[in-house]
């Protein structure tokens, strides 16, 4: 059975972008780039919303990648690899292979995805991650913490939900990021 993941880079106020919109503030080095290549590499599916799928759609292409970082494109094969399924009632059709649109978020099938899977699963965007944690759907949570603090923006977790969290690792990069990996703990 596979764990679903939600995995985020986070100001130190706890937003995945500021009031703006802008994220540039998380823009990885090579070190953290190779955490999250490494994270992702025990991702079989991820879950998106629709402006997740849009910003990282652009792993798909090659055009811009040819004089990236060997790390950069070790990341766009592992995206490539993994299945997707993007939760939207807007976006008319996917442009990605391995990906498939889903109208609505229903934590019945989720559920299923995660008793069927071998791998982990992960969840990203704001929205759709909300709905995983209010439907306890959520085994682990992964945040780089930049340090910066941004003054508002979208939320990382979720507002009005309560999740208990037992650490279970923590890193520091030398640009003075730091992971924290995190097990929902679950009421017996």
């Amino acid at each position: 059975m596979g764990r679903l993941v939600y995995a985020a880079n986070v100001s130190l106020d706890g937003f995945l972008e500021d009031e703006t919109g802008a994220f540039d503030w998380s823009e990885p080095d090579e070190d953290v780039h190779a955490f999250w290549n490494e994270h992702e590499r025990g991702i079989g599916t991820s879950l998106y919303g629709r402006r997740m799928y849009e910003t990282m759609r652009v792993w798909e292409d090659d055009d811009w990648l040819a004089d990236e970082p060997a790390v950069v494109r070790d990341y766009a094969d592992i995206w490539r690899a993994g299945d997707k399924v993007v939760y939207s009632t807007t976006l008319e059709t996917v442009t990605t292979a391995r990906t498939r649109l889903v109208r609505a978020f229903d934590p019945d099938e989720v559920r299923r995805l995660k008793q069927s899977s071998v791998e982990d699963l992960s969840i990203g965007g704001a929205t759709v991650a909300v709905e995983a944690f209010r439907h306890g759907l959520v085994d682990e949570v992964v945040l780089l913490v930049s340090p910066v603090v941004v003054g508002g923006g979208k939320p990382a977790l979720p507002r009005g939900v309560r999740v208990d969290l037992a650490l279970l690792d923590e890193r520091r990069f030398t640009t003075d990021v730091v992971a924290l990996r995190y097990a929902v703990r679950t009421s017996s």
